[in-house]
């Protein structure tokens, strides 16, 4: 048994904007968030574009959500579909945050995505009462004031906080949980990928060990976890206990995080020097969020999708080198040495994804016997960064981006990938 004795045990919230792009235009429609049809697309311009969001009754009723395309939303005169409103969508998570300031200082305060934060609320107790009565209290005004709908997880840690977020919490409204919880909320969960952090890779390598519950994963050999996946092996274990020692602001998954991007492009490219000079602006991406954290990798991967003229399909393949990098060339070279070995000649690209991950801190470099210069590179790496932090993306860009298959320049008046 976990002695939970020993554990953090704080009171922390994890708030969740329901449908948070689609609540927001709604809004903006004069439209009920949780009654209206509504539906956020990319490009009303071009039938294949995603979805972004999707309103709960149009999920429910005809089940559209995120990542259905726009061709597949039924014509029906119920339905609105909208362009995204990328600034008014930050403005509006800008001013959430502020509401959560008025009950606890701004290091209490962790921003995890433009429609997810977590609120640590111990010590305002005294001011606002218990943990629930201030998810009311929040949950109250932002509907109040935004019109827009949350759900609100309580628990000891953020991990608990999360997990009771997503399996309870979206379906009450406000829901809390505590470690005594866990045998009876948690273990029952199954399959393992509805378990925030287990993706359908290690469930299945989970299920191979017998392992089809969270509580058969708590109730496994430790040692026989680690020999398998690692130190990630002593996360899952403890994960199932709903054990999470990780401070506030910190990535709740230390080991699974890696940086990528993908991209749709905007027409099918069928020449290869086209297809490459994406790849290395995609590169340049990667390498970049990658420096902005001051963190490199050791594996890198590409997938590319085909046109679906081709009839759709294309690969995913990954390659560890020596040396952790985040240098933008190192990244592409390793990515076309991939391309060249599993692209089919001929075939039309639609998307292109590059992740680099097996994450390390970038504090330290092994400089190669060949490659005297390589401390350079990675030096000139961050100075093309700052001065595009400090002027603007497009204040510095690769030849490539001004050609006619480059897309940095389109994507540069975008926010957050979509129209502003």
């Amino acid at each position: 048994m976990m002695d939970y004795g020993t554990m953090p045990n704080q009171s922390i919230m994890c708030i969740d904007m329901k449908s948070f792009y689609a609540s927001c235009s709604a809004v903006m429609l004069g439209l009920n968030p949780l009654e209206c049809y509504l539906a956020v697309v990319g490009d009303l311009q071009r039938t294949g574009s995603i979805v972004l969001a999707a309103s709960p009754k149009m999920k429910k009723e005809f089940g559209i959500k995120t990542g259905s395309r726009m061709f597949e939303i039924p014509d029906d005169p119920r339905i609105f579909v909208v362009e995204p409103k990328m600034a008014t969508y930050l403005r509006v998570s800008t001013e959430i945050t502020r509401l959560f300031n008025r009950y606890v200082p701004k290091e209490a305060i962790h921003v995890y995505s433009v429609d997810e934060s977590f609120v640590k609320v111990d010590g305002a107790a005294s001011l606002w009462g218990d943990a629930r009565s201030i998810a009311e209290k929040i949950k109250d005004e932002i509907e109040r004031e935004l019109q827009l709908p949350c759900a609100i997880g309580i628990g000891p840690n953020m991990l608990m906080a999360k997990l009771c977020l997503d399996l309870e919490a979206k379906h009450e409204g406000i829901a809390e949980w505590k470690y005594e919880d866990v045998p009876n909320k948690l273990w029952s969960i199954s399959p393992l990928r509805e378990m925030w952090g287990i993706g359908r890779r290690v469930e299945k390598t989970l299920n191979g060990m017998g392992i089809f519950t969270v509580g058969q994963l708590a109730n496994y050999d430790l040692q026989l976890l680690e020999a398998k996946f690692g130190i990630m092996g002593n996360q899952l274990y403890h994960h199932a206990w709903g054990v999470d020692l990780s401070d506030m602001g910190a990535p709740i998954i230390e080991g699974q995080v890696s940086f990528g991007k993908s991209q749709i492009l905007l027409r099918d490219y069928k020449e290869e020097h086209e297809i490459k000079q994406v790849m290395l602006e995609i590169c340049e991406e990667v390498g970049r969020r990658a420096r902005t954290h001051h963190k490199a990798g050791r594996t890198v991967s590409l997938g590319i999708g085909y046109s679906k003229d081709e009839f759709g399909g294309g690969f995913q393949r990954s390659r560890s080198i020596s040396e952790p990098t985040n240098i933008t060339m190192e990244l592409y070279k390793v990515c076309l040495e991939l391309f060249r070995e599993n692209y089919k000649k001929q075939k039309t690209v639609r998307s292109i994804a590059v992740t680099l991950s097996n994450i390390v801190d970038d504090n330290e470099m092994q400089l190669a016997l060949f490659d005297t210069s390589r401390w350079k590179k990675r030096e000139l790496s961050y100075t093309v960064d700052r001065i595009r932090h400090k002027y603007g993306h497009k204040a510095l860009l690769r030849a490539v981006s001004y050609t006619e298959a480059g897309t940095a320049v389109y994507r540069s008046r975008l926010l957050g990938g979509h129209k502003a």
